[in-house]
């Protein structure tokens, strides 16, 4: 009997529809499969077995044992039987069958005597290939191995499920990271749009405020600025959301002062609290830790949040911020923070939904006191991401409680944990410094060369990062600011090739509206020093500045100078003529010299380096002169002119790189001076 002699099924084209569906045809061989047809043929105990999937024309075989060919044609097949029924097929003597006897492959072929055929089922019941035993001479089989020929059946149905879910999950995946990716991006760019032109009104607003105003202006100015701070904040509270639901919101662990912390947005807010005659207060422990490990900006961003609020909803009584040690232990402190006000209170049936997303008490309570109702749900999270807890306590009309307990590391050591911030640095200390701007907004532009040259540092401005490299071949700059969004050429760029092909050292300071997820690593990665996002107060950026050029110093003093320039064999090297005729030859005398030297030297050039890492230009020139008398008196001229050298920039408050690499030389060759004057002394004693 051949195929054309079975009538083909109704549903035919949805049956080979759904085969199709499982990506199952043609693929390479798998393991499972092959397990599982070596299990039929040792189970039934036949020379053939075989796993195959039937389209509409031929039947393939994934799987099989005994048959060496990949696929027959459908009208040769004996699974076209199974295929088309609706249960097992199974001829134990096809010589015995009416309808196998005259088969191709009983006659000829693979001499088929037994057969038995299950098919392959869909969940919505369409037979899309089999699992087939065969034999050539006739065979019976027993319940048992029919049970586990249909088990087998099931299971690859199952896995071709599984498969099909999996790729299905994939897709889903892909699309979803792509939404989060869509997402991201959007809330990037809606950032930096708003971001830049909130910098400029930010910024010259503060400029605004240094000028000469009469009482009424500086209160006009003072409402801008606190409409563009509240703008600020509801911008913020939008992305650090994005952030938290992507999982990408990461608490740090630094080494701050927590005092100063405190006291910090204590100030800040005293303003407010001040312009509506309410009393705030302070209360520290006075067992609370003053250095502690921990996330500063979140505990800042968390207190500020609920002392803000605490202030917006009372109107009379007072406002206090507790902060208690409860427990200590040799790795850590808990501490507990109380922010408790006497203002509105929130109603009991409110207590549970107040930390929800886009909630607050009352309806009328954004058009009373404004906000996104974002701000408790962030701090709840941001809480809860450090391990702790928030609670609140209120009676209507009486006031509320918030409290919250986090726990804070230790310090390992003793480290010197003020900020330019917190120690009010005098930004002439900095000296004439000489900045490149790379920035194609010209707000920013207009808005920055007045910051700059207010902080008494030389500016030039690029429009983009091609500009900027032109002028950097053109002229010593001290740092770079560096926009990371520009026309031609934009930040990332400019920072690579500046990197890899200039080869420059020099700092950079990504100054961006962006806030994507990941942004300032990025930036830091590509070879920046820094990150400033915008829009930014002066006091930030003249930190920034401070602290990148500090750490930047240190950096390039811990880079050996070149092998040349510390050669023995340089004309450099230690020369006694001058010590002996100063002497008149007294070698006791001599050797006096050589040891005041030994022991003088390097603590004033510690005191050189540090005074160069802080930029105490007057220390800078104190030390490089005192010590190049020292110097010239052992011969050592070339070192001694670069005292001179450091000397002079210090005395136009300057500090070019190219001063730092003469200190890394001086200290190289003092270093091995020194070494070789100890092994002199050494051997005139043995």
């Amino acid at each position: 009997m051949t195929q054309n002699q079975l009538p083909i099924p109704a549903d035919e084209k949805q049956r080979v529809e759904a085969l199709h569906r499982y990506n199952i045809l043609d693929t390479f061989s798998e393991e499972e499969y092959d397990d599982i047809t070596k299990l039929i043929a040792f189970i039934c105990k036949v020379p053939i077995a075989h796993i195959s999937f039937i389209d509409e024309k031929r039947q393939w075989f994934k799987s099989s044992i005994g048959i060496g060919i990949p696929e027959v044609p459908l009208k040769e097949s004996f699974c076209e039987y199974t295929l088309r029924g609706d249960s097992i097929v199974e001829v134990p003597d096809t010589l015995q069958s009416n309808i196998f006897k005259n088969h191709p492959h009983v006659t000829g072929g693979f001499n088929v005597r037994f057969y038995i055929g299950i098919p392959i089922t869909t969940p919505e019941g369409f037979n899309i290939g089999t699992v087939c035993a065969a034999d050539i001479i006739p065979h019976e089989i027993n319940d048992e191995e029919r049970t586990a020929l249909s088990t087998f059946a099931r299971h690859i149905m199952t896995q071709l499920e599984l498969k099909i879910k999996n790729q299905e999950l994939i897709i889903a995946k892909g699309i979803a990271e792509k939404a989060v990716y869509a997402k991201d991006s959007f809330m990037a760019n809606m950032s930096h749009e708003i971001r830049t032109p909130m910098n400029a009104i930010m910024g010259f607003t503060e400029l605004l405020l240094q000028s000469k105003l009469d009482s009424l202006q500086t209160q006009f100015v003072n409402n801008v600025q606190t409409a563009g701070e509240n703008l600020l904040l509801i911008i913020n509270d939008i992305l650090d959301l994005s952030k938290i639901e992507s999982g990408k919101l990461t608490i740090e662990s630094q080494v701050f002062n927590l005092k100063n912390t405190l006291l910090h947005v204590y100030d800040l807010l005293k303003i407010k609290a001040s312009e509506k005659d309410i009393e705030f207060n302070l209360f520290l422990d006075a067992e609370m830790p003053e250095i502690v490990i921990g996330d500063k900006g979140r505990l800042n961003q968390i207190i500020m949040n609920l002392a803000g609020n605490a202030l917006k909803f009372t109107e009379d009584g007072e406002v206090t911020i507790a902060v208690k040690k409860i427990e200590e232990t040799d790795e850590r402190y808990t501490l507990k923070f109380s922010i408790k006000d006497t203002g509105i209170g929130i109603p009991d049936d409110k207590l549970q939904t107040i930390f929800d997303r886009f909630t607050q008490a009352e309806e009328s309570t954004t058009r009373n006191f404004g906000g996104t109702g974002l701000g408790l749900n962030i701090v709840k999270q941001l809480v809860e991401l450090q391990n702790g807890n928030v609670n609140v306590k209120s009676k209507l009309g009486r006031g509320s409680e918030f409290t919250f307990h986090l726990d804070f590391y230790k310090k390992i050591e003793e480290v010197n944990t003020e900020t330019c911030e917190e120690s009010n640095t005098d930004k002439k200390e900095l000296g004439k410094i000489s900045i490149l701007l790379c920035e194609d907004n010209e707000l920013n532009q207009h808005l920055a060369k007045n910051v700059i040259e207010n902080f008494g540092f030389d500016i030039d401005i690029a429009n983009n990062g091609q500009e900027g490299i032109e002028l950097l071949l053109k002229k010593h700059y001290d740092l770079i600011l560096m926009d990371l969004q520009m026309p031609i050429m934009d930040g990332y760029k400019t920072t690579i090739y500046i990197r890899e092909q200039l080869q420059l050292v020099i700092p950079i300071i990504a100054m961006t509206a962006h806030s994507l997820v990941g942004e300032q690593q990025k930036c830091l990665d590509i070879g920046m020093d820094g990150y400033l996002p915008k829009p930014f107060k002066q006091d930030d950026l003249f930190c920034t500045i401070q602290t990148v050029l500090e750490r930047k110093t240190k950096e390039l003093l811990l880079v050996p100078p070149p092998i040349d320039a510390v050669n023995k064999n340089s004309n450099t090297y230690i020369d006694f003529s001058y010590l002996m005729e100063l002497t008149s030859g007294n070698d006791d005398f001599k050797n006096e010299m050589i040891n005041l030297f030994i022991g003088k030297i390097p603590s004033e050039m510690n005191l050189l380096e540090k005074a160069i890492i802080s930029r105490d230009y007057d220390m800078i020139k104190k030390m490089a002169h005192n010590m190049r008398s020292s110097l010239q008196l052992f011969g050592l001229k070339e070192q001694a002119i670069y005292l001179d050298e450091i000397e002079t920039e210090a005395t136009n408050l300057q500090l070019s790189i190219q001063i730092i690499k003469r200190f890394q030389n001086i200290k190289a060759k003092l270093s091995e001076v020194i070494e070789d004057l100890q092994l002199m002394i050494a051997d005139k004693e043995k």
